[in-house]
């Protein structure tokens, strides 16, 4: 199985809770608590995440370079980078090409 993975490798700045509308804060991220509400947050492809949206498996071979992942189906899905600084960012998609009969043989 491929997976093709896409970005532009552009280093973001995460964002604050104040920069999120309310109405998103109320309904994605009313979980979070106090201290990981103040910052983290982004948006990409006109979807709102938080870093804490990403789970790190080292397992998983096609993240190499890659801190994390969050998934939008089970062939889909965001990755992210984080920066040393900690308030910086690289995000990209991750797509599953699945197999041929080709590939199998």
């Amino acid at each position: 199985m491929g997976v093709a993975i896409t970005t532009n490798h552009h280093v973001r700045e995460f964002l604050f809770q104040w920069d999120v509308p309310n109405d998103v804060l109320n309904s994605q991220f009313e979980h979070l608590d106090s201290f990981e509400a103040t910052t983290g947050f982004f948006k990409y492809r006109g979807w709102w995440y938080h870093v804490s949206d990403f789970m790190v498996n080292p397992a998983i071979q096609f993240m190499d370079g890659w801190d994390g992942y969050t998934s939008d189906s089970f062939f889909s899905g965001v990755l992210i980078k984080l920066h040393k600084d900690g308030e910086t960012y690289t995000v990209g998609t991750w797509i599953s090409r699945g197999t041929s009969d080709e590939e199998e043989n």
